[in-house]
């Protein structure tokens, strides 16, 4: 259960996940908003359907029936929600003709709770998954979960992202870039929902306080023409390619020198692990684990929430080649110790009952 099955980190994860274990497992995926484009990253063959659900906002009691009404229907054996907007799934699974075994992940936060957990949902997390088996990616959820949800530790599981290393090469690509740039600066990526907690716009902003520096934004959303219009009333907009979504943007990391990060609220990025998986140096905002998760060489920049700050680190690591090159070279190796994707893949495998079973 999704709040939306869109592209982004926690459904690109599932995909992965259920690609890797095939047949083993059958899916019932459904969207609270409807949007399946995801689905898309799902291999053919998977056996996997989408039930159509009757959902209205704000009619929790009514939410609660129907969704109890569908699990009574699948019966499924496990039951997999994702993150707040799909709380009401785990509550629904705790009234009577119900109750399947539920893992619950929680990747995030929304803007609304960037800063701190708002006292309703965090009583609502206490009922909801007082029974579930609750999977976080960062130390700093895991954390949360225990001092501030009061989820007994015997319930959570810390199982960080993986990446495909075979996908992100740490050698310069020789092809076009899929966008143009003029000038010879170094290029900057990033890539990311185009949605305010995001806050690209920061870093638009940083990149104007860098002269030379050249700006690539690979993503889409809400947020896109605001950006396009902040890029030019800053006189950057030459130097600012808004790219859009691309369904593989694996090879695109390969053409670019530096990569950054702008949120004002993440855990686990999966964009970091692709960014060192492909040997890039990185600056980024101070959100989550990102300090713990780069190289303790590229440690210095990770910077504070701050438009000048997150300029400064992308100025230093501009003005000094070898000493970046020699940071994305430290973040490879650590992509390829701490987090190949083969280990998240047993792990999943484990939770959602496919370790043993044959396809």
């Amino acid at each position: 259960m999704f709040p939306s099955f869109v592209v982004g980190g926690a459904q690109a994860r599932f995909c992965a996940v259920a690609n890797r274990h095939g047949a083993v497992l059958r899916h019932a995926i459904v969207s609270m908003d409807g949007n399946l484009s995801c689905r898309e990253r799902l291999r053919s063959g998977l056996d996997v359907v989408c039930p159509a659900v009757v959902i209205r906002r704000g009619d929790t009691l009514g939410n609660l029936r129907r969704f109890r009404a569908v699990l009574g229907d699948l019966r499924p054996d496990v039951l997999l929600t994702h993150n707040f907007g799909a709380i009401e799934w785990a509550l629904a699974n705790l009234l009577p003709g119900a109750r399947a075994r539920h893992v619950h992940v929680e990747d995030g936060f929304g803007p609304e709770e960037q800063d701190r957990q708002l006292p309703r949902r965090v009583l609502l997390r206490r009922l909801a998954l007082r029974r579930a088996t609750v999977v976080l990616p960062s130390h700093v959820l895991l954390r949360i979960a225990q001092t501030i949800w009061r989820i007994d530790k015997r319930r959570l599981r810390y199982v960080p992202n993986g990446v495909d290393l075979s996908q992100f090469s740490p050698a310069r690509a020789d092809g076009d870039a899929p966008w143009r740039l003029p000038g010879a600066g170094p290029i900057v990526g990033t890539v990311a929902g185009l949605r305010p907690e995001k806050n690209v716009a920061r870093l638009v902003r940083a990149v104007a306080r860098v002269p030379g520096l050249r700006l690539v934004v690979i993503g889409d959303g809400p947020d896109r023409a605001a950006l396009a219009a902040l890029a030019a009333e800053l006189g950057i907009g030459a130097r600012v390619a808004l790219v859009g979504h691309l369904d593989d943007p694996a090879a695109a990391y390969a053409h670019m020198d530096l990569f950054a990060l702008s949120s004002d609220t993440e855990q686990m990025p999966l964009s970091v692990l692709e960014a060192m998986a492909t040997g890039l140096p990185i600056a980024s905002t101070d959100v989550g684990d990102v300090a713990a998760m780069v190289s303790e060489v590229n440690r210095p920049f990770v910077v504070p929430r701050d438009d000048r700050a997150l300029a400064e680190a992308l100025s230093r690591l501009a003005a000094d080649p070898v000493q970046a090159r020699a940071i994305g070279a430290a973040n490879r190796v650590k992509a390829a110790a701490e987090y190949d994707q083969a280990q998240m893949f047993a792990a999943w495998g484990e939770l959602l009952g496919a370790t043993g079973r044959s396809a």
